[in-house]
């Protein structure tokens, strides 16, 4: 099972982020849990220093950016 953790305070990228993650993890079949990280403080603990950003099972994979479903895909392997 992946860990998708979106990491941001809430805002509408964040959440753009959330439902792109949801579509891609759902468009390949793999089985996922959703983790959304809005504390600062733990979200400084992924060194990120730029929302939205998406971690897969705790690797930060892109930050700063809203990333298309169609590249998340990519990232989820």
């Amino acid at each position: 099972m992946k860990k998708l953790q979106i990491l941001g305070t809430g805002c509408a990228k964040c959440q753009a982020l959330t439902h792109n993650a949801e579509t891609a993890a759902k468009a390949l079949g793999l089985p996922y849990e959703l983790e959304k990280v809005t504390e600062l403080s733990a979200i400084m603990k992924f060194g990120v220093m730029s929302t939205p950003a998406l971690a897969v099972d705790g690797v930060v994979k892109s930050q700063g950016r809203l990333l298309t479903a169609d590249q998340i895909k990519v990232l989820l392997f």
